[in-house]
């Protein structure tokens, strides 16, 4: 195979990455990290029975990793048989180019949720692409062949601890470092080079603040008792994002306690806001920044807020909370930011709807979770062309497995399409939809759907 040599370098919020095409879906999240694409000449309206199938790709294994695309390729993680792989596809028709096995399949016991596989992203920079396992194994490998340049571990290297789920995270590639989260009381965040998986620095999580009987904890203690179904672990299921404030880079993540922001150019802790982190541990959703303002959110009865960042006198940052709503418990789907509004599903195991919550106030301004609306449940959100691309959660009573296609408004619901996804595996469907260079793709365990969302030109 002959691959470009145009490289073109996407920056958003501090983050480098080297990809072929400005459409490609290089990460977790997309181009910026932020489950919006700069992609235009979309559909603004489905087919009644939805877009056209391009290509349906089988044998992929087990796993809710939903894929990226970069430079003609398609990357994605799963679980075969003993093994947990690695592997690459065509972005033309789906065949599968190459699989690398990482190692033995991690065996998650105690809770049969996504147990199927790995859940994380492939991060793709150049001619390199990183990933991280169920069982913490941080691997760096070849894009064109699937070779194992270095893997680190991060419980044993790092002193980390499996959460109940395993390790979810899909790792963030910051100029020459590869973030990712250990969380270990003095490992919480590590910083390794990206070429060769030493370490750069570690990020330490200073004691907890006083939980209800006066007693601090460390990385899986604190509020609320804390370990439970968080498993003890300081790592929760979220991903990295790096932003910049007032000329200084940081890494922001939603741990198991809280949501943290250290320094990118050496890990020192910077500031933390706990309300958005459960008690349980369980923190699924990518935190989210804009113009000085970090918000994240969590299910199981906490809720989203939202925190303004400032310089203290001493030179330090201040995170202080500008709202916090019990309106948007974002389980694991994500949120996105559209003109001012966030759009996200509300609701935990079971349950959950769609909401649109103003960014500055938290003022809610719709919410499908009405009584006379209950169109579209709690689901998993992407942006392209000024459309959101939806997915139902199967795990809500009652959704079916489901794409739908909503016009962003802030005044109302506006939907613009929907269909099922044929055949579904009966397994809960959270891998999160990934939409490039005119395709949509949505992954069912084993099977992944190629679907042609391009609009046709006059």
């Amino acid at each position: 195979m002959i691959r470009t040599k145009t490289v073109i370098h996407l920056v958003s919020a501090g983050l480098l990455l080297s990809t072929a095409s400005a459409d490609d879906w290089p990460q977790w999240q997309g181009p910026q990290r932020n489950a919006i694409s700069k992609e235009t000449g979309l559909l603004k309206e489905w087919p009644k029975d939805g877009p056209p199938l391009a290509w349906k790709a089988k044998g992929l294994g087990g796993g809710d990793s939903a894929p990226s695309i970069s430079a003609g390729k398609l990357y994605g993680m799963a679980n075969r048989g003993a093994d947990e792989v690695v592997w690459a596809l065509s972005e033309k028709d789906g065949k599968e180019l190459w699989v690398s096995r990482l190692g033995p399949a991690f065996e998650q016991r105690g809770m049969p949720q996504s147990k199927e596989g790995p859940g994380g992203t492939p991060t793709v920079d150049g001619e390199r692409l990183y990933v991280i396992g169920m069982g913490g194994d941080v691997s760096c490998l070849q894009v064109s062949d699937g070779k194992i340049l270095w893997q680190k571990s991060m419980t044993r290297d790092f002193g980390g601890r499996v959460p109940t789920w395993s390790f979810r995270e899909s790792p963030l590639v910051d100029g020459d470092k590869v973030i990712c989260t250990p969380g270990a009381q003095e490992a919480m965040l590590v910083a390794l080079d990206k070429l060769t998986g030493n370490t750069i620095w570690k990020s330490q999580m200073p004691a907890s603040p006083a939980g209800p009987a006066g007693e601090t904890g460390g990385p899986g203690g604190g509020r609320r008792g804390f370990g439970g179904r968080g498993g003890g672990s300081g790592a929760a299921y979220a991903s990295v994002i790096a932003i910049d404030f007032e000329g200084q880079r940081q890494h922001v993540q939603l741990t198991a306690k809280a949501l943290i922001g250290v320094s990118a150019s050496d890990g020192k802790f910077l500031w933390r806001y706990d309300r958005p982190a459960n008690g349980n541990g369980i923190n699924c959703s990518t935190p989210l920044y804009h113009d000085g303002k970090v918000f994240a959110a969590s299910a199981y009865g906490a809720g989203g807020g939202l925190v303004k960042l400032s310089k203290d006198g001493n030179g330090g940052i201040k995170a202080e909370e500008g709202w916090f709503s019990r309106n948007i418990q974002n389980h694991h789907g994500g949120v996105v930011l559209i003109d001012g509004a966030l759009y996200g599903g509300n609701g935990g195991n079971g349950t959950g709807y769609l909401v649109c919550l103003n960014f500055q106030t938290g003022e809610v301004l719709w919410n499908e979770g009405d009584p006379d609306k209950r169109r579209v449940r709690k689901g998993s959100v992407a942006v392209a062309d000024g459309r959101i691309y939806y997915r139902n959660d199967t795990e809500a009573r009652g959704a079916a497995d489901e794409m739908i296609l909503i016009e962003p408004s802030r005044k109302e619901y506006i939907e613009r399409g929907r269909f099922r996804i044929p055949d579904p595996s009966g397994a809960h469907s959270w891998s999160h939809p990934v939409v490039a260079n005119g395709k949509l793709y949505v992954r069912d365990q084993d099977t992944l759907f190629c679907y042609n969302v391009k609009a046709a030109v006059n």
